[in-house]
């Protein structure tokens, strides 16, 4: 691999002394930018070309089956679950327009699949059934500053009761006992009765701790006027007795400030082989931007978002059983940015990169570490540069996986800032004292970078921006391959299209990656227009399909159980150098916490080439992954489909 980004960057470097020497023979503005673009296609397209540097091209879709997609996911039919919800179009969601498509890789196909919600900024993840579990979306789109008639925010009623909870429904109204001002809640609430307190020791009784909920409320009517500045004690009308005595509102400020994005509890799995949503039990909180990630029994651990009341979930986690489709709290209490990137280690810890998308204090739940999810232990993990440039950064698990090292790429400064950060960072979690070390660096502060593994051990890195949202056009056309090896990043050829918030890159079974989304705020530098979503999707061509012909490698053992073998056929099976099990991405907002390539060993004999499944289950999770074999020449097969339960 060394040899060939040697070879790589020789080969750059002289096509990009001959596009000059080929433009000084040119007179002309005119004539100059269409011999360099003239001669920049014939370059890029040569056979020598590709193969040092790869190859980018612009999938084609009909336009009525474009859509602004936010998430992607591989599924286990080879086909693409692309997701866009509302697409981050307040008129879709006003409107109910919610939107979801298959595409086959293969056929070049497309359909249409029927979106029970919107499940714009929602969480997901590869189950061991090959289903994809789909959780939280959106309930409200935000409200900037200026655009709120009607104060409001979160009001927490209490429930002083020890006997019964209390429900109050939607369209509740609380009256302030101080400022007199009457505000309305705007959907159901159950507060659950108040806890006895005894002394421990004497067993006397102490106090009762009332019962607590939260509820978004707004004024009955538009203007400043009915802002309030101060916390208030807010009588529930409508209640008598014993109610009216027990239940009370608290709210702080009521104002005309900026409203977030709600979240809501909806969960289903998508079915690859039925091509549908199937409901299941709604998550204990509504999440908006939460991340779910596979625990060590195969449960799944939902994490972060915000609720739906548009605040940070205060750090009350659950987790979901694919037997009962239920959601259970865990018994302890940490709070997370939203989006964090989790990864389940091969101890069956949780190792927290430090990434995420954004929302959530920036002193809370930042510090990188490796988390106990069963004790609520919490390691943090020292050396890691620009900490506070994290906010949209990418994770990846490089390859291969059992040497459990991990890479952070780039990032920015919390919020809209302008700050981002050129580093990578490595950490090596088998380390005595595992501490994060400085890779090589980009060439410019990037958010938003997407990252995916390849079967041959590299890492493909491409887009972003170094601004927040693309801003001041600031999109970064280039792309690298990292080596593991060697420790160094190789650039390849540039990407047609800037990718930003909203995008995201996955393997294919063919080992080519494909790219989707993006969301630029504007389309200039001068941040006068405004941006405009980014539909199509484009694929990189990897340098290794343009070394001639790839390995063979025929269906074989579909399950292979933990520790036991699996028998293939391959033509080529005596040049077979490497074998690669690589867990399909889910991939949005720059996380995928989903992706990571496992080496297996092989034997060859004739044509058949025998693996064996590592026994470690946090390695190797349950569910459906692509098997490939690489060669001598680090070219690999297409994938085989593999079940391992």
């Amino acid at each position: 691999m060394k040899d060939q980004a040697g070879r790589r960057r020789v080969r750059r470097l002289a096509i990009g002394t001959a596009v000059v020497l080929a433009l000084a023979g040119m007179n002309g503005p005119w004539l100059y930018r269409f011999g360099t673009e003239k001669y920049h296609q014939y370059q890029i397209n040569r056979p020598e070309y590709k193969a040092d540097n790869g190859h980018w091209e612009i999938v084609d879709f009909p336009e009525e089956y474009r859509q602004n997609t936010i998430h992607a996911a591989l599924l286990r039919t080879g086909k693409v679950l692309l997701v866009a919800g509302s697409g981050n179009n307040q008129e879709n969601f006003d409107a109910k327009k919610f939107d979801t498509r298959i595409w086959d890789p293969v056929k070049g196909t497309i359909k249409k699949v029927s979106t029970p919600t919107d499940l714009f900024c929602t969480g997901h993840t590869q189950l061991a059934n090959g289903n994809l579990l789909i959780a939280g979306g959106t309930k409200r789109y935000e409200k900037l500053k200026g655009d709120v008639t009607k104060a409001g925010g979160l009001m927490i009623v209490h429930n002083e009761n020890p006997d019964e909870p209390i429900t109050l429904p939607a369209g509740t109204k609380f009256t302030g006992k101080e400022n007199g001002k009457t505000f309305v809640s705007k959907d159901p609430v159950l507060v659950p009765r108040a806890k006895k307190v005894f002394d421990k020791t004497t067993g006397e009784f102490l106090r009762n701790d009332p019962g607590l909920g939260r509820i978004y409320v707004e004024a009955q009517k538009s203007g400043r006027q009915y802002e309030t500045g101060t916390e208030d004690n807010y009588r529930v009308q409508g209640l008598s007795g014993t109610d009216a005595r027990n239940t009370y509102g608290i709210a702080q400020k009521l104002a005309l400030d900026k409203k977030d994005f709600q979240g809501i509890r909806d969960a289903y799995e998508f079915d690859p082989v039925a091509e549908k949503y199937i409901k299941v039990d709604p998550m204990k909180e509504a999440r908006w931007y939460p991340t779910l990630t596979t625990l060590s029994d195969g449960k799944i651990l939902s994490v972060s978002g915000l609720d739906d009341i548009g605040q940070l979930v205060p750090g009350k986690n659950e987790v979901y059983d694919p037997e009962t489709k239920k959601w259970t709290y865990t018994d302890k209490v940490r709070q997370f940015p939203t989006y964090p990137a989790l990864f389940l280690m091969q101890n069956g810890k949780i190792f927290y990169s430090g990434s995420n998308a954004g929302y959530g204090p920036d002193d809370v739940g930042r510090d990188p570490g490796v988390w106990d999810v069963e004790t609520n232990k919490f390691s943090k993990l020292p050396g890691l540069s620009d900490p506070d440039r994290l906010e949209t950064s990418a994770t990846v698990l490089l390859p291969p996986a059992q040497d459990e090292k991990y890479m952070v790429i780039g990032g920015g400064g919390v919020g809209e800032s302008k700050l981002s950060s050129e580093k990578t960072r490595i950490v090596d979690l088998k380390a005595d004292s595992p501490k994060f070390t400085d890779g090589p660096s980009l060439d410019k502060g990037t958010r938003y970078p997407s990252a995916s593994v390849l079967p041959d051990d590299s890492v493909l890195v491409s887009g972003g921006s170094e601004d927040y949202r693309g801003r001041g056009d600031s999109n970064i056309l280039e792309a690298r391959i990292y080596d593991p090896s060697s420790g160094s990043f190789d650039q390849v050829a540039d990407p047609l299209v800037g990718r930003n918030y909203h995008s995201g890159s996955v393997l294919l079974p063919d080992g080519r990656v494909m790219f989707f989304g993006s969301d630029s705020l504007y389309a200039d530098k001068a941040n006068t227009k405004p941006g405009k979503f980014e539909q199509r999707i484009e694929i990189y061509t990897p340098p290794y399909l343009y070394q001639g012909s790839r390995p063979s490698l025929s269906k074989g053992t579909e399950t292979i159980e933990h520790g036991e073998s699996g028998t293939f056929t391959s033509q080529h099976a005596s040049s077979i150098k490497k074998v690669r099990l690589i867990r399909p991405s889910a991939a949005t907002h720059v996380t995928d916490v989903d992706q990571r390539s496992i080496a297996l060993d092989f034997t060859t004999e004739g044509d058949k080439v025998t693996v064996t499944m590592p026994e470690n289950k946090n390695l190797v999770q349950a569910g459906w992954y692509m098997l490939f074999a690489v060669d001598d020449q680090g070219v690999p097969s297409e994938a085989q489909w593999v079940r391992v339960p």
